[in-house]
């Protein structure tokens, strides 16, 4: 267990949702965060932010970033402090800054990277950069002492999200596991229901699910919404 690990957000930016993708009448502004994770082996970074895009995506999207450079900087840091990034999927605005930290290992499911290869995926600089250095991972890992990767497919078939086992209590970086704290939660108290034998018919949730709440999440911050899930006394 990382006993000396500490998670810090950085805000990079934001975009907005048109009506179309949201289900109702409004756009959504969603925020663009990442996290640092100091840790005694060094400093992780989780998702870089959001990338510049082609005319029609930006158009689209309407995205206003925080450069990750500013970011860090007001963090104390600078790029040359990361010694690894993983990004929880490769779609424009999570790895946007990757280009930026080209030589760094990059913590990342094979079948995303597979998928983000074959094109119309992203955007191909935010893959095939200079010193770009990938490390495929084919599931689970322990990547560093309390440091976990676990996939949690849905959003892409190769999202993953970063488990942190410290010593007051797990904090995982779900990334776009879920969009809203509020669905995470929604989803595990549909797995309590189908636990205490409530008939069906009950919400689906996600398989893996099952296994961060293995690890007795603390707390469970993700990639577009500010809100963080705790668990509530009866978990």
């Amino acid at each position: 267990m990382g006993k000396n690990m500490s998670v810090r957000r950085l805000d990079l930016g934001y975009f907005i949702r048109p009506a179309s993708e949201t289900g109702g009448p409004q756009p959504r502004i969603e925020p663009v965060l990442a996290y640092l994770v100091q840790h005694d082996h060094g400093l992780i970074l989780f998702d870089t932010g959001i990338a510049d895009a082609d005319p029609e995506t930006e158009a689209h999207y309407r995205p206003r970033r925080r450069h990750l450079q500013d970011a860090l900087s007001e963090a104390g840091l600078a790029l040359d402090d990361i010694s690894l990034v993983a990004n929880c999927h490769l779609h424009f605005d999570h790895c946007g800054g990757n280009p930026l930290l080209g030589g760094r290992p990059i913590l990342v499911q094979d079948v995303e990277l597979a998928t983000a290869r074959n094109g119309n995926y992203t955007f191909d600089e935010l893959i095939n950069f200079p010193a770009a250095s990938y490390e495929e991972l084919a599931g689970e890992a322990e990547v560093w002492p309390g440091v976990w990767i676990v996939p949690t497919p849905g959003h892409t078939q190769g999202h993953q999200s970063l488990v942190l086992r410290q010593g007051d209590g797990t904090v995982v970086l779900a990334g776009q596991a879920h969009d809203f704290a509020s669905h995470f939660a929604s989803d595990q108290l549909a797995r309590q229901a189908a636990l205490h034998g409530v008939e069906q018919p009950l919400p689906a949730y996600q398989p893996w699910l099952e296994r961060l709440t293995d690890f007795d999440p603390r707390r469970v911050l993700f990639a577009h919404d500010c809100s963080v899930w705790e668990p509530s006394q009866n978990f």
